[in-house]
């Protein structure tokens, strides 16, 4: 493998990011370190956010040669060589009140195979068995409104030193969501102020948001006998290929709004309806039934 630089984190209420709050997300704590990499290639590599480093030049604060030093790296890449860790490299920054025992550490964010990022659940066994560091989520969230997020912004106190105010931001990690453009994309919230939550913590808390009424639209409308109703005809008429795939989303969706819009509003009593959000989370709906056609 060669270096790969890692994704830029685009910030949450863009073009890039809509929607990816829609579903199923993780809400990660954001450290202020510098970005850093590791891999396997005949030995192991290590990488900045821009290029490959060399231990005979600048090593990215010290970072290539800390991790030569550290046996149960070299052992998790030689169990692995094909896996890619991408962290962040704890060394002052902006951001100086990190609890001492913090600094000098690489802590891993995302971990991925040819090109394709491990969800959490998928990665913190593995990394586990090897005591190598990773940034644990403050919680899993279904839909999570701006509220939310803002006062998890608040909670946000990841390695940050008593009473020495809070951390730098959040990231929202989606891992079924592709932006509008069709990209896989994390979303960031950075504030500077806030209040503790907690460190590290063994399991993911998963917190309970009242649902969303087009959540509750599609829970009930869009269900697997109208996805498959529709892929049926579309088989039956033409063959199924994958260029298919934007007639069926399309045509789901149609027929929800169509067939179903006097039901929800008798329902929900004439309810405020983003038509976007229920579009998205009809099409995350379809994936959800059909997930061998995506």
């Amino acid at each position: 493998m060669d270096f790969l630089k890692y994704q830029h984190i685009e910030r949450l209420g863009t073009n890039e990011t809509r929607g990816v709050d829609y579903g199923s997300c993780y809400i990660f704590p954001k450290i202020d370190g510098t970005n850093s990499s590791l891999w396997w290639n005949e030995g192991l590599r290590a990488g900045s956010r821009n290029r490959e480093l060399g231990l005979g030049e600048e090593d990215n604060g010290g970072f290539y040669k800390w991790a030569l030093g550290q046996p149960y790296i070299c052992s998790f890449f030689v169990d692995n060589p094909h896996l890619r860790l991408f962290g962040e490299w704890l060394i002052p920054h902006s951001l100086k009140t990190y609890r001492q025992s913090a600094w000098d550490n690489f802590y891993v964010f995302d971990v991925m195979i040819g090109g394709k990022y491990l969800h959490y659940e998928e990665y913190k066994p593995i990394l586990d068995k090897y005591g190598i560091d990773y940034i644990t989520p403050l919680c899993k969230i279904e839909n999570p409104s701006l509220e939310k997020l803002n006062e998890l912004l608040e909670k946000n106190f990841y390695l940050i030193e008593d009473n020495k105010g809070s951390g730098e931001g959040i990231v929202i990690k989606n891992y079924s969501y592709k932006n509008p453009f069709d990209r896989v994309v994390w979303a960031k919230i950075v504030k500077n102020e806030f209040k503790e939550l907690h460190s590290r913590t063994m399991g993911v808390g998963e917190v309970k948001e009242k649902a969303l009424v087009e959540q509750e639209i599609v829970n009930k409308y869009v269900n697997s006998v109208l996805v498959e109703k529709e892929f049926a005809k579309i088989d039956s008429e033409s063959g199924w290929s994958s260029k298919f795939i934007p007639r069926l989303l399309q045509t789901v969706y149609y027929n929800l709004v169509k067939e179903e819009s006097w039901n929800f509003v008798k329902e929900f009593k004439n309810p405020t309806i983003d038509y976007k959000r229920l579009q998205f989370l009809t099409n995350y709906k379809i994936k959800q039934v059909k997930p061998e056609l995506f």
